[in-house]
Protein backbone atom coordinates (compact mmCIF):
# COMPACT_ATOMS: atom_id res chain seq x y z
CA UNK A 1 0.00 0.00 0.00
CA UNK A 2 1.79 3.35 -1.19
CA UNK A 3 0.58 6.68 -0.50
CA UNK A 4 0.20 9.15 -3.58
CA UNK A 5 2.60 12.22 -3.74
CA UNK A 6 1.43 14.76 -7.03
CA UNK A 7 4.58 15.57 -9.04
CA UNK A 8 6.37 18.56 -8.28
CA UNK A 9 6.74 21.61 -9.66
CA UNK A 10 8.82 21.17 -13.20
CA UNK A 11 12.45 22.20 -12.46
CA UNK A 12 14.12 24.76 -14.66
CA UNK A 13 15.90 23.00 -18.13
CA UNK A 14 18.86 25.49 -17.59
CA UNK A 15 22.33 24.49 -16.58
CA UNK A 16 26.06 25.75 -17.13
CA UNK A 17 28.80 24.00 -19.03
CA UNK A 18 30.50 22.78 -16.00
CA UNK A 19 27.23 21.20 -14.69
CA UNK A 20 26.59 19.48 -17.79
CA UNK A 21 29.62 18.32 -18.30
CA UNK A 22 29.74 16.78 -14.81
CA UNK A 23 26.20 15.31 -15.21
CA UNK A 24 28.00 13.64 -18.49
CA UNK A 25 31.19 12.17 -16.38
CA UNK A 26 28.50 10.89 -14.09
CA UNK A 27 26.39 9.41 -16.05
CA UNK A 28 29.88 7.77 -18.07
CA UNK A 29 31.03 6.68 -14.39
CA UNK A 30 27.52 4.87 -13.47
CA UNK A 31 27.60 3.26 -16.46
CA UNK A 32 30.95 1.57 -15.66
CA UNK A 33 29.66 0.72 -12.09
CA UNK A 34 26.38 -1.02 -13.76
CA UNK A 35 28.82 -3.29 -15.65
CA UNK A 36 30.95 -4.32 -12.53
CA UNK A 37 27.67 -4.69 -10.10
CA UNK A 38 26.20 -6.90 -12.90
CA UNK A 39 29.41 -9.04 -12.93
CA UNK A 40 28.96 -9.19 -9.13
CA UNK A 41 25.05 -9.95 -9.04
CA UNK A 42 25.70 -12.93 -11.98
CA UNK A 43 28.21 -14.42 -9.34
CA UNK A 44 26.44 -13.96 -6.74
CA UNK A 45 23.45 -15.73 -8.47
CA UNK A 46 25.60 -19.01 -9.10
CA UNK A 47 25.81 -19.71 -5.75
CA UNK A 48 22.42 -20.90 -5.26
CA UNK A 49 20.03 -20.44 -3.09
CA UNK A 50 19.04 -16.65 -3.60
CA UNK A 51 16.02 -16.16 -1.11
CA UNK A 52 18.74 -16.34 1.80
CA UNK A 53 21.82 -14.69 0.10
CA UNK A 54 22.79 -11.51 0.77
CA UNK A 55 25.25 -10.53 -1.42
CA UNK A 56 22.45 -11.17 -4.40
CA UNK A 57 19.92 -9.37 -2.49
CA UNK A 58 22.30 -6.43 -1.99
CA UNK A 59 23.38 -6.15 -5.33
CA UNK A 60 19.62 -6.52 -6.75
CA UNK A 61 19.03 -3.29 -4.57
CA UNK A 62 22.58 -1.59 -6.15
CA UNK A 63 21.81 -2.40 -9.78
CA UNK A 64 18.06 -0.78 -8.80
CA UNK A 65 19.26 2.10 -7.48
CA UNK A 66 21.52 2.74 -10.80
CA UNK A 67 19.15 2.04 -13.49
CA UNK A 68 16.94 4.67 -11.15
CA UNK A 69 19.93 7.25 -11.39
CA UNK A 70 20.52 6.26 -15.44
CA UNK A 71 16.73 6.90 -16.19
CA UNK A 72 16.71 10.02 -14.61
CA UNK A 73 20.13 11.18 -16.17
CA UNK A 74 19.07 10.22 -19.94
CA UNK A 75 15.42 11.32 -19.49
CA UNK A 76 16.87 15.03 -17.80
CA UNK A 77 19.66 15.61 -20.27
CA UNK A 78 17.96 16.16 -23.81
CA UNK A 79 16.13 18.76 -22.26
CA UNK A 80 18.53 20.46 -20.53
CA UNK A 81 19.58 23.78 -22.04
CA UNK A 82 23.42 24.80 -21.19
CA UNK A 83 23.35 28.59 -20.80
CA UNK A 84 27.18 29.57 -21.86
CA UNK A 85 27.15 33.05 -22.85
CA UNK A 86 27.24 35.83 -20.77
CA UNK A 87 24.04 38.28 -20.64
CA UNK A 88 24.36 41.30 -22.47
CA UNK A 89 23.30 43.53 -19.97
CA UNK A 90 25.93 42.22 -16.95
CA UNK A 91 24.84 45.09 -14.48
CA UNK A 92 21.86 42.58 -13.38
CA UNK A 93 21.66 39.08 -12.24
CA UNK A 94 20.88 36.39 -14.28
CA UNK A 95 21.56 32.58 -14.36
CA UNK A 96 25.00 31.94 -13.74
CA UNK A 97 25.92 35.32 -11.64
CA UNK A 98 28.18 34.96 -8.75
CA UNK A 99 25.92 37.56 -6.47
CA UNK A 100 27.63 39.34 -2.81
CA UNK A 101 25.05 40.01 -1.00
CA UNK A 102 25.07 42.07 2.47
CA UNK A 103 22.65 41.64 4.72
CA UNK A 104 21.15 44.37 7.87
CA UNK A 105 24.00 43.30 10.27
CA UNK A 106 26.58 44.04 7.67
CA UNK A 107 27.22 40.06 6.97
CA UNK A 108 27.96 39.34 3.74
CA UNK A 109 27.40 35.94 1.88
CA UNK A 110 28.40 34.79 -1.71
CA UNK A 111 25.72 33.01 -4.02
CA UNK A 112 26.34 31.96 -7.31
CA UNK A 113 22.75 31.19 -9.25
CA UNK A 114 22.97 27.58 -11.15
CA UNK A 115 20.88 24.94 -12.56
CA UNK A 116 18.64 22.42 -10.10
CA UNK A 117 20.82 19.87 -11.38
CA UNK A 118 23.91 21.38 -10.13
CA UNK A 119 23.12 23.15 -6.83
CA UNK A 120 24.69 20.68 -4.75
CA UNK A 121 28.12 20.47 -6.47
CA UNK A 122 29.34 23.74 -4.41
CA UNK A 123 28.50 25.14 -0.81
CA UNK A 124 27.48 28.34 -2.34
CA UNK A 125 25.15 27.49 -5.10
CA UNK A 126 22.06 27.91 -5.25
CA UNK A 127 19.19 26.95 -7.40
CA UNK A 128 17.32 29.33 -9.82
CA UNK A 129 14.46 27.81 -8.75
CA UNK A 130 15.01 28.81 -5.12
CA UNK A 131 12.93 31.51 -3.22
CA UNK A 132 16.13 33.39 -2.90
CA UNK A 133 17.60 32.99 -6.66
CA UNK A 134 14.08 34.45 -8.10
CA UNK A 135 13.81 37.81 -6.30
CA UNK A 136 17.24 38.51 -7.02
CA UNK A 137 16.28 37.42 -10.86
CA UNK A 138 16.50 40.84 -13.31
CA UNK A 139 17.69 42.91 -10.38
CA UNK A 140 20.63 45.41 -10.03
CA UNK A 141 23.31 46.59 -7.89
CA UNK A 142 22.28 48.14 -4.99
CA UNK A 143 18.88 47.08 -4.79
CA UNK A 144 17.26 45.44 -1.61
CA UNK A 145 15.78 42.02 -2.00
CA UNK A 146 13.44 41.20 0.18
CA UNK A 147 13.34 36.73 1.01
CA UNK A 148 10.75 35.35 3.26
CA UNK A 149 12.45 32.35 4.93
CA UNK A 150 11.17 29.82 7.32
CA UNK A 151 13.04 31.96 10.31
CA UNK A 152 11.04 35.13 9.33
CA UNK A 153 11.79 37.67 6.64
CA UNK A 154 15.53 38.43 5.42
CA UNK A 155 17.04 41.51 3.61
CA UNK A 156 19.75 41.63 1.70
CA UNK A 157 21.82 44.29 -0.62
CA UNK A 158 23.21 43.38 -3.51
CA UNK A 159 26.99 44.63 -3.29
CA UNK A 160 28.73 42.88 -6.15
CA UNK A 161 27.58 40.61 -9.69
CA UNK A 162 29.87 38.74 -11.74
CA UNK A 163 29.93 36.38 -14.41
Amino acid sequence: MSRYRPPGPAKSPYITLPGMRALEAEQKQIWMKRREVVAALSAAAAEGDRSENAEYIYRKKELRELDRRIRYLQKRMPELKVVEQKPACADRVYFGATVTLEDEHGDSVIYRIVGPDEFDREPHYISVDAPLARSLMKRELGDEVEVDAPGGRLVYTITAIAY
